[in-house]
């Protein structure tokens, strides 16, 4: 194994420190002399701003904020790293070899399909957001904890930026994946999601539209009035044809009890309220394929388990991926048995290690599972799921993108491999040539269209 592969030791420190603070129910704040070092030698969100010893991944230096010239919101995006060269590939032939800095998923991958490939590329700390997300950070980070709710802790006195970016727990960690910027609203259209069974045969599951809104980074709002809706979100179909007119709304609250979802089924004309939108329910938007908390990597409630902090650690994590913009059609991206790999770019980047596992009495498909938090973005960008019988089940994916004019770092495509079936599921996939494609800032969807009446009334027109 080469050096730059090696974990350096001062994140094997971070990492033992990590896994003592997770022993103990760490609630309150952080000092503001702890809080200090976001300006310092920690970034705005709270990664560690220098880069490792070794070189192979960089000083971040404010990420990618720079707005190709003549790019105006809704064009295909261009690649800012296009003139970048793979650094090496690994495949089934020298899995071994790299073995230290991939997850458990890829490895299995890896040796299951020797059709699969990883290029890694130079690293990027693309990862940005607004100025006020970065000052509302800082003061989350001195009045922000956590509290009892109805069934588990949530935070409180946080908004408008990350709650916790000095972590001490796993359940931080997951919180600041499911409260991370998002932009203020945001759409995409012509998004298309894929399944692909065991037998390579390709199903469009959903063609549409998806509008977002977080009220946790309303503008005019503040932790004082913040009643812990964090999440809207309205899917409307246009396609496949048996599909077209259903849609989905759904409004989410740290607390799950007072999270409320309503689908519209065309065939019955009526909204139907969903009655557990969370855990391992399978959700309409993606046909039932994919279940609610598998949605990017990670999603809905994290009442279901109790969440341990493995500690910090360098992978090898999808990172950067604009050539899946590209294609003028989704049908290069999809291969038979995984994503093209020619159209995914790995980088080596520093991330959060959180396990998962089932409170005793609950019940999830999944009793266990390991998500793999990016430090610059604190978006999810691996998971790993096991099933009850231990057996390593769904390896999850999110492909990230920066968009410099919000600026706002996501996924531009996210899904799961099943390694035990061989079937797999990805999307949004905004290759349809259109004069619209892709994520936009919106500033015109008022709340209200995040409601069953609404969602009613758009269906009917």
């Amino acid at each position: 194994m080469r050096k730059t592969m090696k974990l350096s030791h001062s994140l094997k420190a971070v990492a033992i420190v990590a896994v003592a603070a997770s022993a103990v129910s760490a609630v309150a704040a952080v000092s503001p002399e702890e809080a200090s070092h976001l300006k310092t030698d920690l970034t705005p969100l709270g990664g560690e701003r220098a880069g490792n010893k070794e070189g192979s991944i960089p000083t971040w230096s404010g990420g990618e904020t720079k707005v190709p010239a003549g790019f105006k919101p809704g064009q295909r995006r261009s690649d800012p790293f296009a003139s970048d060269k793979p650094i090496y590939s690994i495949s089934a032939k020298n899995v071994e070899e790299y073995a230290a800095v991939l997850s458990d998923g890829q490895k299995a991958m890896l040796k299951r399909y020797p059709s699969y490939r990883l290029d890694v590329y130079p690293t990027r700390r693309s990862a940005a957001a607004p100025q006020w997300v970065y000052e509302n950070t800082a003061k989350n980070a001195v009045r922000a904890k956590l509290v009892d709710g109805s069934s588990y802790p949530i935070p409180a006195g946080a908004f408008g930026g990350v709650p916790f970016p000095i972590p001490k727990t796993g359940t931080e960690v997951i919180w600041n994946h499911l409260l991370r910027f998002q932009g203020v609203a945001t759409t995409v259209t012509n998004g298309q999601t894929w399944m692909v069974t065991s037998d390579g045969k390709r199903v469009m599951t959903v063609e549409g539209r998806q509008d977002i809104k977080m009220p946790y980074y309303n503008p005019n709002g503040s932790a004082d009035n913040f009643d812990g809706t964090y999440w809207f979100t309205r899917v409307v179909n246009v396609g496949p044809p048996l599909r077209a007119g259903e849609a989905i709304v759904g409004r989410v609250n740290v607390d799950d009890a007072k999270t409320n979802a309503w689908v519209y089924l065309t065939g019955q004309r009526r909204v139907r309220k969903l009655p557990n939108p969370n855990g391992d329910t399978p959700t309409p938007s993606s046909a039932g394929v994919m279940t609610f908390d598998e949605i990017n990597v990670f999603s809905t409630s994290p009442g279901l388990f109790n969440w341990k902090l493995v500690g910090k650690k360098e992978i090898l994590v999808p990172y950067n991926n604009y050539k899946t913009f590209g294609p003028t059609s989704a049908e290069p991206l999809l291969g038979t048995s995984h994503l093209n790999p020619d159209y995914v770019r790995w980088e080596l980047h520093r991330v959060w290690v959180v396990d998962a596992e089932l409170k005793p009495g609950k019940r999830h498909a999944a009793p266990k599972a390991r998500y793999y938090i990016d430090e610059d973005s604190w978006l999810a960008v691996l998971g790993d799921r096991w099933d009850a019988k231990g057996q390593l089940w769904k390896t999850l994916f999110g492909l990230t993108v920066t968009y410099p004019e919000i600026p706002l770092t996501d996924h531009a495509t996210y899904g799961f491999y099943d390694l035990i079936s061989g079937a797999w599921y990805a999307g949004p996939f905004v290759n349809k040539p259109a004069e619209a494609i892709g994520l936009q800032a919106v500033s015109n969807i008022k709340d209200e269209a995040f409601t069953p009446d609404a969602m009613v009334g758009d269906q009917l027109r």
